[in-house]
């Protein structure tokens, strides 16, 4: 989950080609092996545990069906994986099974470049809640997701108390802090140290924008689209939504935050808070053992005090050129097994969380106090990004927002920049 540069010209290009060529498939509705793509490298934790589960189901599926995986490691920008899946596209030989980033789901449904799984998934009950929704397109269930992500509010133990900020003032998920608790503490930490409190990585524009920033729009009780997603006129725009980019603003305007942060600025004791994703666990654990540190939640909006926080990551389809669907489908159903899930996490450590009830109610005895509130957290308050056809070119536009809002002196009213945001979206909704 730490790569989340989007490869946005090519979903768009993707959703433009749509089903171009992929009936060319030269596989049979009677053969028993099944293609797979996979955009992680085999030397990656997690294409060690994908490979780890592919000759699991090769040698235990009482059908003789054969799976196998090409790895196609996706380059910083996006390219690499996702230029592979484009040029299939034109040529049509895409594999029975592919990896899709969550967000993008309805890009490829609508373009028919994937086909409905959900018939092929044993337990979906048992599936987190924000799984089954990125993976949902028009009512049908098009991927399903293999590991949950999260963000939580790091801190320094240390400064906390060097501040002046007692144990009594922290939240919790029971007990949350809202935006004004939050840009309380904010205000201590930075009149003590002189330095901006918190790393909100205002400095990154790619697809970690809304996933990051979204939960304080949903948490104001605002959105991106109306549910159907047909309009942002009204919507991205509205006071609700306004509000949250208005803190965004708030926190880079009374120095609480930066939008040019330094490089390891938490880790090294610089920044007292980082806002970033699970992932981190590990980093501080392998890598800054001496750090005494801790995780908070999401503040929440004063007017609603509802708890949200941002999921989603990395899913398996069924191609539409997959002749052999049975075949297909049981390898997804493997794949999302709880058997193939613990090997998941038994392998990729505390990277990521897991998506069924099942796996998490097993692992959380055995996790530490980080990763077993990132797992409550992700269960109790996570929310779906939106599942829109043009999802890249409506990331884009709110990455874009976030940063037109945080030049303050540039653009000194927050509704005005919503307003004309709200439009541009507004370009990219189905009508």
């Amino acid at each position: 989950m730490k790569k989340w540069k989007l490869g946005v010209a090519t979903v768009a290009a993707i959703a433009a080609l749509g089903l171009a060529g992929c009936s060319n498939n030269q596989g049979s509705s009677n053969s028993k092996n099944v293609t797979m793509w996979v955009h992680v490298s085999n030397t990656d934790p997690e294409g060690k545990a994908l490979q780890k589960n592919i000759n699991d189901f090769n040698k235990e599926n009482k059908h003789g069906y054969k799976a196998k995986v090409q790895f196609i490691p996706r380059s910083g920008s996006g390219g690499g994986y996702e230029d592979k899946v484009n040029a299939a596209l034109n040529s049509g030989s895409l594999p029975d099974v592919l990896t899709l980033d969550g967000p993008n789901t309805a890009a490829y449904a609508h373009s028919k470049i994937i086909q409905p799984v959900g018939k092929y998934i044993q337990g979906k009950d048992d599936f987190v809640k924000s799984i089954m929704d990125q993976g949902t397109y028009d009512k049908k269930l098009y991927a399903i997701g293999y590991s949950e992500s999260s963000i939580g509010f790091y801190y320094n133990k240390k400064m906390f108390k060097e501040a002046g900020i007692k144990d009594s003032e922290l939240p919790t998920l029971s007990k949350p802090w809202n935006w004004n608790q939050f840009k309380a503490i904010c205000k201590k930490i930075t009149n003590h140290f002189h330095e901006p409190a918190i790393n909100m990585n205002l400095n990154d524009h790619s697809e970690m924008a809304l996933y990051s920033f979204a939960p304080f729009v949903w948490s104001a009780g605002g959105s991106i689209t109306n549910p159907a997603g047909t309009k942002a006129v009204g919507y991205f725009n509205s006071k609700q939504t306004t509000s949250a980019f208005q803190l965004i603003q708030d926190m880079v305007k009374d120095g609480y935050t930066t939008i040019s942060p330094k490089d390891k600025g938490f880790e090294t004791g610089k920044y007292a808070m980082f806002m970033t994703g699970v992932w981190e666990v590990q980093t501080l654990q392998n890598q800054y053992k001496n750090l005494k540190w801790g995780v908070l939640p999401y503040p929440v909006s004063p007017k609603t005090n509802k708890e949200v926080s941002p999921t989603g990551s990395w899913q398996y389809a069924m191609s539409s050129a997959a002749k052999n669907k049975k075949a297909a489908g049981a390898l997804i159903n493997y794949l999302v097994s709880k058997k193939a899930l613990m090997t998941n996490e038994r392998i990729m450590g505390n990277t990521v969380l897991p998506v069924r009830k099942s796996v998490a109610k097993e692992l959380v005895p055995k996790v530490g106090p980080a990763m077993k509130f990132f797992i409550k957290q992700n269960q109790t308050t996570g929310h779906a990004r939106p599942v829109l056809v043009n999802y890249p070119q409506v990331t884009r536009t709110f990455a874009d927002t976030v940063q037109n809002v945080t030049l303050y002196k540039k653009n000194p009213n927050v509704q005005k920049v919503m307003d004309e945001q709200a439009k541009v979206i507004q370009k990219y909704l189905q009508k």
